[in-house]
């Protein structure tokens, strides 16, 4: 537990270093914290922190640069920043202005979220479960194959071919269609059971097995990899110089099921990982700022993936107005 003025201390060396990317000097910590104490209270205050392991000292003669746990720290008791006006407008007026369908907005929700933190952002669709279909369309390839599609009334489509095993004609498939629209269309998608034998009473065979398949296609829907929209990765070059970093970085990128790992499934309110906390190899000096957003029954999640030298304020503040912000545009 850091005392008041050590906590100052230590907040002080983390902006400054978070601001220049340089080891800090114990005179640049006096200056930033304004604390009324002699610059020898500060260097001992200093030595402290790097004894309990929240800062280190690269080389005898530099100044000091925080470590994961001085990070750690920094983030638990750090409040968000206040958004310059600017900023604030600029994501105000991207989901008043914007006019599109699920996918290509949470897409250029990921490229305004990386445009305005600077780093490369990760938003996860909210998945099928919880929408309700818009339509939902057969359409025969041959006399045993027919293309289902699905849309729910967020503007998400699903397709996908079934075989049958009979052939069937134009008039089995429309008999179908007309069930299965009856079944599903309007309705809550967890609801599918409770009226399909009532549905099904009187109807062919050939004419139940494309239903039944057609609600098979739907609830694999309901289960299937949330989308993924990856936002900034060409101003990664210029978040970390060495190119070795910079392969590593894309590499956690574009590792779909390591990147929801990182980012899907996170307790309500925003989440910050650091370095090791980040449960994927390879992470150790990096950072991620995440938090859900809710669509009726589902949700996603709006990341963004950093170095550990992040402006936490800042990119907390960004996230948390984007999610805001979003939540609002899906609900309206």
């Amino acid at each position: 537990m850091l005392d008041e003025r050590k906590a100052a201390v230590l907040g002080a060396l983390i902006d400054e270093y978070i601001s220049c990317g340089e080891p800090v000097s114990s005179a640049t910590v006096l200056e930033v914290s304004g604390l009324p104490v002699s610059p020898a209270t500060i260097r001992n205050d200093l030595a402290y922190l790097e004894r309990e392991g929240f800062a280190v000292q690269p080389h005898t003669s530099a100044g000091r640069v925080p470590t994961a746990q001085g990070y750690r720290w920094y983030v638990d008791h750090a409040e968000a920043g206040r958004l310059r006006a600017p900023t604030r407008v600029r994501i105000h007026d991207f989901f008043s202005t914007v006019q599109m369908e699920l996918g290509r907005l949470l897409k250029a929700t990921s490229d305004l979220v990386s445009e305005v933190t600077t780093y490369p952002a990760i938003i996860t669709g909210p998945g099928l479960r919880g929408d309700t279909l818009r339509g939902t369309h057969l359409v025969q390839l041959g006399a045993h194959s027919l293309l289902v599609v699905l849309v729910t009334n967020q503007g998400r489509v699903t397709q996908e071919v079934i075989h049958l095993p009979d052939e069937v004609g134009p008039d089995v498939v429309d008999a179908a269609s007309e069930i299965l629209a009856g079944l599903i269309v309007a309705k809550p998608l967890d609801r599918l059971h409770d009226e399909l034998d009532n549905a099904l009473a009187g109807a062919s065979k050939p004419v139940a097995n494309i239903v039944r398949q057609g609600i098979d296609v739907l609830e694999r829907s309901q289960e299937a990899t949330r989308e993924m929209y990856i936002g900034g990765t060409s101003r990664m070059a210029s978040i970390w110089e060495d190119l070795q970093s910079v392969h590593r970085v894309l590499e956690v990128l574009e590792r779909e099921a390591m990147v929801l790992s990182l980012v899907s499934g996170l307790t309500p309110g925003t989440i910050i990982q650091i370095g090791e906390e980040i449960p994927v190899e390879g992470a150790e000096d990096l950072a991620i700022v995440a938090a859900n957003y809710e669509l009726g029954e589902t949700g996603g999640t709006i990341g963004v993936l950093g170095p550990m030298r992040m402006d936490y304020r800042r990119t907390i503040s960004i996230v948390e107005e984007v999610r805001d912000s979003l939540a609002d545009r899906l609900g309206s």
